[in-house]
């Protein structure tokens, strides 16, 4: 099943989506960093990722709920994508909570909440991911439907048949 939103024949959700998980993570190993090494730059540095984060979340969600709601009623597709947008739109609830913990301390230093919502976040990130892993990778969804080993670039006007034919369309 391909994607609805594409940009240059490619998904746009999947190029999205790297954005707020890699600010997301950077948040937790700063938190980290600032409970190893009590610099109060790292809580700040965490809180200004978690708020990119969040906003590069909500951005990477519209194409992939649009996708999602291509996907054919009744398939483990649906269900398994379901999971997938739920989860990361609970990641990005338990990060506004943390960062909103942040903002009411005044000094941007987590506490024990506002670390234990950032760990939370990042650990069901992880399953969330591994969900949209199994939407692209296991179920084909967002995978152009003439993928294959010898397809031709996806800027190319010419497209590959399941069966590795190359089909030649006019420009």
């Amino acid at each position: 099943m391909e994607s609805r939103v594409k940009a240059f024949g490619h998904a746009i959700h999947p190029m999205l989506i790297v954005f707020p998980l890699g600010l997301l993570a950077t948040a937790v190993v700063f938190d980290i960093l600032h409970l190893i090494t009590d610099r109060s730059g790292f809580a700040v540095a965490a809180a200004y990722a978690i708020a990119a984060g969040i906003i590069g979340g909500l951005v990477a969600a519209l194409p992939g709920w649009i996708d999602w709601s291509a996907i054919p009623a009744g398939t483990r597709a649906k269900r398994v994508g379901l999971f997938h947008g739920a989860g990361n739109m609970l990641v990005l609830l338990l990060f506004a909570v943390s960062w909103l913990l942040r903002v009411n301390a005044g000094d941007w230093v987590p506490g024990a909440w506002a670390l234990i919502f950032g760990f939370a976040g990042v650990a069901i990130a992880g399953v969330t991911g591994w969900l949209g892993g199994e939407l692209v990778e296991r179920l084909g969804v967002g995978v152009d439907d003439g993928a294959g080993l010898q397809a031709p670039s996806s800027l190319s006007h010419n497209k590959t048949t399941r069966r590795g034919r190359v089909r030649h369309e006019p420009s």
